[in-house]
């Protein structure tokens, strides 16, 4: 045998075992009588890598494999936990990501599986090459998305040049495969406009910065001495950072408390409010939907919460977390859950959502039947 064959060999055992060792450790409760001998263990893997060694049509390229389970094992913690290439890492650690072109699409996916089209962003390069909710997106220029964690998929899909890609999807059981250009999807931070018999509505389009810069300029002279309701609308609201999502709830509440985020071994991380709220005293009416998530989610969690706002619309993804980088070497990087965010009560909206107080049908979420609704509970 080869020393290069030794060398791919010896990866390829250290690779099984490591993924065996730790899926064990998540999916087997303590004390479990199904769990297995260490020796078993080791038995397990030299069966795999006997298996391999001896069928396997071609010899085992120990990197490529070592990369591939690498993805698969990181990717299988969460939705949100991802094994970063260099390209995705460089994509996640530019300032200037909020302006890249992108598809529009609004993802919602489990560990280990196709991610589904939960929305578009309105005018969008995916709403105009056809994209549709509901269907199954499988390929991203033959790259399947089964095993990449959402966070991949989203940079994926970023580009600050107007490149296309190859949409693989799945509908009605026929695969079909789109051309979409990568385009511009955010004309603003949010847009505003007047409705009869409340404050107005705002829509805000993603939580990065210049966001709650934006709103204070041009937003908070118009709604100055208002009293009646303002419609906050965090429909596909997925994109942004968690401490822009932070600023934006310091407009509505002053609070030591807001929620926070519950780490590993049970310590917490608070998130404050601690400055003057200049809308602390507007009531609000919430609009939700399957695509907010991550930031837009923890700005409607906590203002349900705490100033009691009607939420109109269907249950939230629960897509809710902290999350740091951990660089390594060539330039790759992980990408990992740290904290699960609750609320100031202690409610995880992890894994769970938010529960609308007015709920609609997932196939009758226009604009005006979210209007309607709103009128009829601010008429009650």
């Amino acid at each position: 045998m080869s020393r290069t064959t030794r060398v791919r060999l010896m990866g390829l055992v250290a690779l099984i075992a490591g993924i065996l060792f730790f899926w064990l450790e998540r999916r087997i409760l303590p004390g479990d009588a199904r769990l297995p001998a260490p020796q078993k263990n080791i038995d397990l893997v030299e069966s795999v890598v006997g298996i391999i060694r001896n069928n396997y049509v071609d010899e085992p390229d120990g990197v490529k494999t070592m990369r591939g389970g690498f993805q698969g094992m990181v990717n299988s913690l969460d939705a949100l936990s991802s094994f970063l290439d260099k390209a995705e890492a460089r994509k996640l650690a530019d300032p200037a990501r909020s302006g890249y072109k992108d598809l529009g699409l609004i993802l919602f996916k489990r560990a280990s599986t196709f991610p589904l089209v939960v929305g578009l962003i309105e005018g969008s390069p995916a709403q105009k090459a056809g994209i549709q909710a509901g269907d199954v997106v499988s390929a991203l220029d033959d790259r399947s998305t089964a095993l990449m964690g959402l966070p991949e998929i989203r940079l994926y899909a970023k580009d600050p040049e107007a490149k296309p890609v190859k949409v693989r999807i799945v509908r009605d059981n026929a695969t079909k495969e789109i051309m979409v250009v990568r385009g511009p999807i955010y004309p603003a931070s949010y847009s505003f406009s007047e409705q009869k018999g409340t404050a107005g509505i705002l829509v805000v389009h993603h939580f990065y910065p210049p966001l709650v810069e934006d709103v204070k300029k041009g937003l908070l002279p118009r709604l100055a001495g208002r009293k009646d309701t303002l419609i906050l609308d965090l429909r596909r609201v997925f994109e942004g950072d968690n401490e822009e999502a932070r600023k934006f709830l310091n407009l509505f509440l002053k609070t030591d408390q807001a929620g926070l985020f519950e780490k590993k071994g049970g310590t917490k991380d608070i998130l404050s409010c601690p400055e003057a709220a200049p809308l602390e005293a507007l009531p609000l009416i919430l609009w939700i939907d399957q695509g907010t998530m991550g930031p837009g989610e923890i700005v409607a969690a906590c203002l349900h919460e705490a100033k009691k706002a009607k939420a109109v619309g269907v249950l939230t993804a629960g897509l809710t977390a902290r999350q740091d980088v951990f660089p390594l070497a060539g330039g790759d990087a992980l990408l990992l859950t740290t904290g699960v965010f609750a609320t100031a009560s202690g409610e995880k909206i992890w894994a769970k959502g938010i529960t609308p107080d007015v709920k609609l049908e997932f196939d009758k979420q226009d604009q005006k039947i979210f209007l309607d609704k709103t009128l009829g509970l601010l008429a009650r």
